[in-house]
């Protein structure tokens, strides 16, 4: 099993700036890709940006240019660094891994969210 544990949510004002990191734990062979998603009051989970294990991303346009995923392979940790934080951008943040065993294996893994709120 994996368990994945999300940090930095908060409340911003509009404008301001927040890093989210998510860290996983357990039985990890290889990380195939890394995610995050949000959802916001009412609207469906929607994929914010992913990196793959050879480093290509992937951003949602209404993010692009404001944010930026990246990861620590050594410590299985993934960071979304989000700035010019809009009131549209709040909602709950969660991570996603995809890793594999040494069998081949994949799965996915959710982290249980952290919460952003950017006010006006």
């Amino acid at each position: 099993q994996v368990q994945l544990v999300e940090s930095g949510g908060g409340l911003v004002q509009a404008g301001g700036s927040l890093r989210l990191s998510c860290a996983a734990s357990g039985s990890i062979f290889s990380i195939k890709a890394m995610g995050w998603y949000r959802q916001a009051p009412g609207k469906q989970r929607e994929l914010v940006t992913t990196i793959t294990s050879d480093g290509s991303t992937n951003y949602a346009d209404s993010v692009k240019g404001r944010f930026t995923i990246s990861r620590d392979n050594a410590k299985n940790t993934v960071y979304l660094q989000m700035n010019s934080l809009k009131p549209d951008d709040t909602a709950v943040y969660y991570c996603k891994f995809e890793v594999s065993d040494r069998a081949g294996r994949r799965s996915n893994y959710w982290g249980k969210g952290t919460l952003v709120t950017v006010s006006s």
